[in-house]
């Protein structure tokens, strides 16, 4: 067995809103892994005095724990019961229902001597490699596929971002715009938009999930967007290259190849979004 962790804020003047933990029991013949990316809202007010550091250090640390001690339950079932744990603790002084609520995106494994089994909500990544050196991603997509009207707007912002001027009113207000459209789609209850674990267990049901035979699988590595942009972003490479780096390299290597690559793209400008993101990499070789 090995696990190689890293995790980096992506800048070190704020906290690290990102999680990962690894549970190895003493049997040696399992284990489990979480990784979670919190969901930096676009304002301070999230209706909650404890903030989302906070949230995905709780929430996080419920899951590891229901994820390695209930093998009755399903990974779904331990999501949605580390959700209400989570939200128990702080029902009483936040409220829960507020839009930008603390919440994060999910990326769950464990495994036994029989199977391995996975959960992915959200926009980080679990890569999972067979025995012949195949990469297979599981991702959650619905991120993604944003309806034609938000796609417009992300758009618009992405022109009047590369105009340059980023203190211009007429960004500001598409900007405003585009966060509204895409709030409106978070956790949407009639299944069109995507989904972030926040304080609504129900959103476990939504999660991909799936099993595989422990022959099957010879490594996982389970990663936020800060570490899949190398991928995603930066086109340096498909999976299975992404997958090697690590391997070849350990997972601060890809880190710190995503930020060179930022550095070097001159800002948000460019692309949109934050020029440095919080960045995770989990990689258990079972």
């Amino acid at each position: 067995m090995r696990i190689d962790v890293t995790t980096e804020p992506g800048d070190p003047q704020r906290p690290n809103e990102d999680y990962v933990s690894v549970a190895l029991p003493a049997s040696g013949e399992g284990g489990a892994l979480v990784v979670l990316d919190g969901v930096t809202p676009p304002r301070e007010d999230v209706g909650c005095v404890h903030g989302v550091p906070w949230f995905t250090a709780r929430l996080g640390g419920a899951l590891l724990e229901l994820s390695g001690s209930r093998r009755d339950m399903t990974l779904a079932e331990c999501l949605a019961a580390a959700v209400v744990r989570t939200a128990d603790a702080h029902r009483a002084s936040c409220d829960l229902s507020h839009i930008r609520t603390p919440q994060s995106t999910v990326v769950a494994a464990r495994w036994d001597a029989e199977r391995v089994e996975h959960l992915v909500l959200s926009d980080s990544a679990l890569l999972v490699e067979d025995p012949e050196g195949g990469v297979h991603p599981v991702l959650d997509r619905r991120l993604d596929e944003l309806p034609p009207r938000v796609r417009a707007l992300r758009d618009r912002v992405r022109e009047l971002r590369a105009a340059g001027d980023e203190r211009a009113p007429a960004l500001a207000a598409a900007r405003e715009e585009y966060v509204r459209a895409v709030e409106g789609l978070r956790n949407a209850p009639d299944g069109s938009g995507f989904y972030t674990a926040a304080a609504d267990p129900g959103v476990a049901e939504r999660a991909v999930t799936g099993t595989l035979p422990r022959a099957r699988v010879r490594a996982l590595l389970a990663l936020t967007d800060g570490a899949t942009r190398w991928t995603e972003r930066f086109r340096l490479g498909d999976w299975a290259d992404l997958f090697g780096l690590v391997r070849k390299e350990g997972a601060g290597a890809l880190v710190a190849r995503v930020r060179a690559e930022e550095s070097a793209e001159g800002g948000s400008a460019v692309r949109g979004g934050k020029r440095h993101d919080d960045a995770t990499v989990a990689l258990a070789e079972l």
